[in-house]
This record gives C-alpha cells, sequence and structure tokens, in this order.
C-alpha cells in the first residue's frame, strides 16, 4: 500500500468560529491557544503553507491577568525611523487606552512574520468589553487548558 502526505487546499479549509473569555486568565498562555487555532494547528488537516485556521473573537480582553509585576515593568515599544525617535509604552497605559492591543500584539508576535502570517492574523476579534457583532456566526467557547490559572 502506497502512502502519500496529505496536503489540504484552500478549497478543502471548512473555517468555524470560537470565542474566548479573557477575564482572569494569563495572558501567554491564552495567545499560544489563539495562535495555535488561527494557524489551523488543532486540526488533522494543518498543512504549514495553506492557511487551515478559523476564526477566533475575543472578549473582555480590558480584564486579561498578567503574572509578576508585567504591569507596570513590562513596554511595548516603537521607533519612528529618526534619530531620537524610540517610543516605549508601559503595559498599564495600554490597558488603558487600548486594552485589545495587549491580545492582538501577543498573538501576532506568535504568528510567522510572512504573508500567510498577517492573512492568518485577520482572523482574530478582539474586544475590550464582554459584547460582540459575531452572534450570527455562533462560536463555540475555545477549549483552553486551565491547570495552570487555578492559582
Amino acid at each position: 500500500m502506497e502512502r502519500r502526505t496529505y496536503s489540504a487546499k484552500p478549497t478543502d479549509v471548512a473555517r468555524g468560529w470560537y470565542i474566548v473569555d479573557a477575564e482572569g486568565k494569563t495572558l501567554g498562555r491564552i495567545a499560544s491557544a489563539i495562535a495555535a487555532t488561527l494557524r489551523g494547528k488543532t486540526k488533522a488537516i494543518y498543512t504549514p503553507h495553506i492557511d487551515t485556521g478559523d476564526f477566533v473573537v475575543v472578549i473582555n480582553a480590558e480584564k486579561v491577568k498578567v503574572t509578576g509585576n508585567k504591569e507596570r515593568e513590562k513596554f511595548y515599544y516603537r521607533h519612528s525611523g529618526y534619530p531620537g525617535g524610540l517610543r516605549q509604552t508601559a503595559l498599564r497605559d495600554v490597558r488603558a487606552r487600548h486594552p485589545e492591543r495587549i491580545i492582538e500584539s501577543a498573538v501576532r508576535g506568535m504568528l510567522p512574520h510572512t504573508t500567510l502570517g498577517r492573512q492568518q492574523f485577520k482572523k482574530l476579534k478582539v474586544y475590550a468589553g464582554s459584547s460582540h457583532p459575531h452572534a450570527a456566526q455562533n462560536p463555540e467557547p475555545l477549549a483552553l487548558d486551565h491547570t495552570a490559572d487555578r492559582a
């Protein structure tokens, strides 16, 4: 019997919708689960060069938990391209102004930095509060490993 490696085609992919409530969850742990779902690594038809992932809706992004002193010691950096143009923003300031960017930044860093990664990132929808406009898609709760969040 001849065995061949299965390679998914873009027409073979059935996209699902998942919802994650970030309230009280640790940032890095939910970000890695979301990134794996966006890439399609949780599916049997995963193919590295094809976007086989699902859509993920994150609610309550403003209530995500970070451990240790990260609330005041973690910084997000950007540079204007000009001399002296480095700007830094503390996590607590980002949480106050744009809380959805905390999760978006963590997930973006876990996706490939290629055109495929940008395409996968577009399937992430993050909302600061508990309401979202994707109820018509009937998102299912995303199964996360809760063993580390019991503290």
